[in-house]
C-alpha cells in the first residue's frame, strides 16, 4: 500500500540487507564499468528491505499455497495430472542444453536437433504418423496448428467448398472454438445411449461441405468409439479428414496408434502423455504429427537429417510458415524425450495399462456412491453423476469444494455438459492402490456429512488460503492485481 508517496511493506523493515555487494574498490566489481552509465538507475527501487531469512520464508510459504501433484493427489479428468519425473527437470537443466540460443549457427546446437529429431521420430511411432512438428506452444495452439493444416489441404486442392467440422456433443470446448478459430462452421453430432458418436447421424451429416471430423478417442467420457474404423471409412469416402485430438492418448500408449485408426492428424499433449509440467499459459508443448498427405503444409523450420548432419529444412514450399517463434519450447521438449528414452516402449504400454486399472479400480469403487452413466468399464478416466447431492441440498460444486479440506484436487466437474452434475475422474498410472482407497474414504467421509450437516458443506474449503470465491463476479469483473 502506498502512504504519503511512499509504498509501505507488509514484509520488511528500512535498514534490513538480504546481501551485500562487493566492494566496490575492488577493481573487478567496479559497478560504473560492469553497467552502461544510461542503465543505472538515479533512485532506488521501491522494494522491500528484508533479511535473507524472511525471502526464503516468504517464498517457501507461498510455494505451499498451492496444490500440485507432488504434494497430493490430483484426479482432474481429461487433463492427466500425472508426476512428472524429476530425472527429467535434472535432464533439462544440464548446462549444454540450458545455455544454447537459437540464433547460434546450427553447427554449434547438433545434439540439441539431434534430440529434437528423435523426438519428431518417437512420437510418429507412437502415434502411427508420418511427419511431426515440435513447434506449437500448447495442446489448443496445437489444434491450431492441425486445423491449419487441414485447411492448407482442401485449399491446395481447390475444394474450398468444404466450410464446416463436426465435432462431438462431449467434445473438450478448445474443439469447436479451434474450427471456428481456422474459419469453419461447428456442426455437431450427438452421442448415443452408450455414450460414442451416434453413427446414424453422422452418416447424414456427412457431405461435400465437411472438411474434417475432430475426435478424441478415447473420448471424454473416457469410452473408446468402438465405431472408429467405420467412422475413419465415412470420412475418407466422403473426402473429409480426421483429426484427433490427443488428450487421452496417456490411455492407449503402446496399445493402439492414432494413425493405424485411420487419423489424418493429431496434436499430442506432451504436459498430459509424456510428463513434462503443465504450461497453464505459459510454456507447454503440443506437437502436431501428420500422415504424408499433410506434410507438404507442415510449419517451417522442421528438423531434418543427411549423411552428415541435422539442420533445419526452411524449404516447404507449401508450409502454413511459422507458427511459433524459433524451433518450439525446447526445454519442455528435453523433458519429453527423457521421458521416453527413460520408459522405453515397455514402459510407456505399461503406463497405458496401469492408467487404465488405476481408472477401473477407482470406477468400481464410485459406482456405488454415485451413478455413472454410460458403460460397464472405461479406459483412463470416468464421468461419474453426482446428482444424488441435490436431495440434500447440495451441489457437485459443494462435493468438489469438499475435497480440498481433505488435500485432494478436485476432478473436472460440470463437464462433459451430457451428463448432469458432472465429475469427470482420472487417477492416472502414477497412483498407488492406496492412494486411491484413501480418495475413496474421503469421498464417504463427505457423503457422511452431505447427510448429518449439509449446511457445512455450503461453506466448504475452511482450510485453503482462499475460500469461496464469488464466481459471477470473478468472470465479470476479473481483478488479477494484488493489492493489500
Amino acid at each position: 500500500m502506498r502512504r504519503d508517496n511512499k509504498l509501505i511493506f507488509e514484509k520488511g523493515a528500512k535498514g534490513r540487507i538480504g546481501y551485500t555487494f562487493p566492494d566496490e574498490n575492488i577493481p573487478n566489481y567496479r559497478i560504473e564499468e560492469m553497467i552502461p552509465q544510461e542503465q543505472i538507475r538515479e533512485i532506488p527501487p521501491e522494494l522491500p528491505e528484508c533479511n535473507e531469512v524472511e525471502v526464503v520464508r516468504h517464498f517457501t510459504n507461498l510455494s505451499k499455497l498451492n496444490h500440485s501433484i507432488d504434494n497430493g493427489f490430483y484426479p482432474l479428468g481429461s487433463c492427466t495430472m500425472k508426476y512428472n519425473p524429476k530425472i527429467n527437470e535434472t535432464v533439462a537443466m544440464i548446462s549444454g542444453f540450458v545455455n544454447l540460443h537459437p540464433y547460434q549457427p546450427e553447427s554449434t546446437f547438433q545434439g540439441a536437433l539431434e534430440l529434437m529429431y528423435f523426438l519428431q521420430q518417437a512420437l510418429a511411432e507412437i502415434s502411427g504418423m508420418d511427419e511431426v512438428t515440435l513447434q506449437p506452444a500448447a495442446g489448443a495452439h496445437g489444434e491450431l496448428t492441425g486445423m491449419s493444416l487441414i485447411r492448407a489441404y482442401h485449399d491446395d486442392r481447390g475444394d474450398i467448398k468444404r466450410n464446416t467440422v463436426i465435432v462431438p456433443d462431449s467434445a473438450h470446448g478448445t474443439n469447436p472454438a479451434t474450427a471456428a478459430m481456422c474459419g469453419y462452421k461447428v456442426k455437431e453430432v450427438e452421442s448415443n445411449e452408450n455414450g460414442r458418436v451416434n453413427l446414424k447421424v453422422l452418416k447424414k451429416m456427412l457431405n461435400n461441405d465437411i472438411a474434417a471430423i475432430m475426435l478424441t478417442n478415447p473420448n471424454t467420457l473416457g469410452l473408446f468409439e468402438d465405431d472408429i474404423l467405420e467412422i475413419q471409412k465415412l470420412a475418407h469416402e466422403n473426402g473429409t479428414l480426421l483429426y484427433y485430438d490427443g488428450a487421452n492418448m496417456n490411455a492407449i500408449m503402446g496399445k493402439i496408434r492414432p494413425g493405424d485408426m485411420g487419423f489424418d492428424v493429431l496434436h499430442y499433449n506432451l504436459h498430459k502423455t509424456f510428463s513434462t509440467p503443465h504450461g497453464m499459459g505459459g510454456p507447454g508443448s503440443g506437437a502436431v504429427g501428420v500422415k504424408s498427405k499433410l506434410a507438404p503444409y507442415l510449419p517451417v523450420p522442421h528438423v531434418k537429417k543427411d549423411e552428415e548432419r541435422f539442420y533445419l529444412d526452411y524449404d516447404i514450399p507449401k508450409s502454413i510458415g511459422k507458427i511459433r517463434g524459433y524451433y518450439g519450447n525446447f526445454n519442455v521438449l528435453i523433458r519429453a524425450a527423457a521421458y521416453i528414452l527413460t520408459m522405453g516402449a515397455d514402459g510407456l504400454r505399461s503406463a497405458s495399462e496401469i492408467a487404465v486399472l488405476n481408472a477401473n479400480y477407482l470406477r468400481n469403487k464410485i459406482i456405488k456412491r454415485f451413478k455413472i452413466p454410460f458403460g460397464k468399464q472405461c479406459m483412463h478416466e470416468f464421468v461419474a453423476d453426482g446428482s444424488l447431492l441435490k436431495k440434500y441440498g447440495l451441489k457437485t460444486l459443494d462435493f468438489a469444494k469438499a475435497l480440498l479440506d481433505y488435500g485432494i484436487h478436485p476432478p473436472t466437474v460440470y463437464f462433459p455438459l451430457i451428463v448432469h452434475e458432472a465429475m469427470m475422474i482420472e487417477p492416472t498410472e502414477t497412483e498407488s492402490k492406496e492412494t486411491l482407497d484413501h480418495f475413496v474414504e474421503i469421498v464417504d467421509k463427505i457423503l457422511e456429512q452431505a447427510q448429518s450437516d449439509p449446511d457445512k458443506l455450503k461453506e466448504v474449503p475452511y482450510t485453503t488460503p482462499v475460500r469461496r470465491l464469488d464466481e459471477l463476479k470473478a468472470n465479470k469483473d476479473l481483478n488479477v492485481r494484488y493489492q493489500k
